[in-house]
């Protein structure tokens, strides 16, 4: 297949800026040439046109969980301790495999439409998740989530983790790799994280974790281990796989050198962890330290929606509000954030995250003729600032559009929706 995107505005790469104007050829899987001013010439089996539009590289959404949208609304304005252990782990208990099933697709959907390509996601019933990943046509890193505070847990769940990696890593053309996910620190003893680092490297998959989302949770954990969590990994051997590290709000100058060296990733999800007063990540020192920070939304019950426009926007005005420095996290390294950081943090720095000859076709179509973009002094500023995911017009994985001027293309966007109101009503 052999397609031309005409005459679209188009940001290559985060800090080049915008090129006014170019074709973007697309053959097979690949980008095959971006040729600035247009003129692409050859047979085409589809043509694009692009005018009014820009072209950007595929959000990654570096940390969810895909079928919390169950629990989208279920329990708000709520601490995070208490909007876990009041509201989702029991409602989590009621959990089949057949509602992951359905609420994955219907975050796939959600996703599609917001511009997101790829995910990096842990939760229960993975097996379904995968196969919902499949039939939507996204890229996504996917993990079972070990919970294991208890001695007799450890092993089943270990297994449960391992079982999936093996039977799911590659699969769907390359598409769907896997990770090892124990949940936090605070939920996995010492013996989970030592086994699930032999395994990662055995498997050689990345580790996949939540890490210093909340100021209790660490100072709990320093008056237990007398380190922090970040230290305390460091000491377990963690580091010595890639790991991805959600959260990372209350870091110390320690903990971020500790990432960095160890090339490790950060995942900020500013909507979240405002919405549940984590407070907000130190992204703007993270990334002076070296570490590679990328962005995500969380599950959509904390967070509302999985967004990735809004999640760039809020990131960028938090790093200002934080710093008292309005020139913080410009929109850029917003943008950054969301598209090549992420795709480095999914291990996939070299194949995604740019719009380049020969890299894989994941890309965005934004429109840019909408009120609210008008008059376009910036269209990079304006994606970050003033867009919304609904002025996602256009969605590519590996060259397959899988959404095209408000047509969803792999999944029954009616049937996902009834099903889900249907499922839901057993959780109210």
């Amino acid at each position: 297949m052999r397609i031309v995107i005409r005459g679209v505005s188009v940001i290559r790469r985060p800090e080049e800026g915008v090129i006014p104007k170019a074709d973007v050829v697309i053959e097979g899987r690949r980008y095959a040439a971006v040729v600035e001013g247009g003129g692409a010439s050859g047979d085409f089996d589809r043509v694009i046109e692009g005018e009014g539009r820009l072209l950007v590289p595929g959000f990654v959404n570096a940390h969810t969980h895909l079928a919390m949208t169950l629990f989208r609304g279920l329990a708000d304005d709520l601490p995070l301790m208490r909007w876990l252990e009041e509201k989702i782990w029991p409602a989590e208990r009621k959990l089949t495999a057949e509602d992951v099933y359905w609420f994955s697709l219907l975050g796939l959907a959600e996703m599609i439409r917001s511009g997101t390509t790829a995910f990096i996601d842990m939760y229960f019933f993975m097996e379904e998740v995968a196969q919902a990943v499949e039939e939507a046509g996204l890229r996504a890193l996917l993990s079972y989530g070990i919970i294991a505070p208890t001695e007799d847990r450890i092993e089943p769940e270990l297994k449960k983790a391992e079982a999936f990696a093996r039977a799911w890593d590659g699969k769907a053309d390359g598409r769907i790799r896997a990770a090892l996910s124990p949940h936090a620190p605070y939920t996995c003893g010492p013996e989970v994280w030592r086994e699930a680092v032999k395994l990662a490297r055995e498997l050689k998959v990345p580790i996949h974790t939540h890490l210093a989302e909340t100021k209790e949770e660490v100072e709990r954990f320093r008056a237990q281990h007398g380190r922090s969590p970040a230290q305390w990994l460091e000491e377990l051997g963690v580091f010595s796989v890639p790991v991805i590290a959600a959260h990372c709000v209350h870091l110390t100058e320690k903990d971020m050198e500790i990432l960095a060296a160890h090339a490790a990733s950060a995942v900020h999800c500013p909507t979240s962890n405002a919405k549940l007063a984590c407070g907000i990540a130190p992204v703007t020192e993270m990334l002076a330290s070296g570490v590679n920070v990328a962005l995500g939304t969380d599950g959509a019950g904390s967070a509302g929606d999985l967004d990735m426009v809004e999640e760039m926007r809020l990131a960028a005005l938090l790093a200002k509000l934080k710093t008292w420095d309005p020139e913080a996290l410009p929109a850029s390294e917003a943008l950054a954030l969301a598209t090549c950081r992420g795709a480095q943090a999914l291990g996939q720095g070299r194949e995604l995250g740019t719009i380049e000859e020969g890299r894989r076709a994941d890309g965005v179509l934004v429109a840019l003729d909408r009120v609210h973009m008008c008059p376009g002094h910036n269209p990079l500023g304006d994606l970050v600032y003033a867009a919304h995911g609904a002025d996602v017009v256009g969605v590519f994985v590996d060259g397959r559009p899988l959404f095209l001027d408000g047509e969803l293309f792999t999944l029954d966007e009616e049937k996902v929706i009834a099903e889900c109101r249907k499922r839901a009503r057993r959780f109210r």
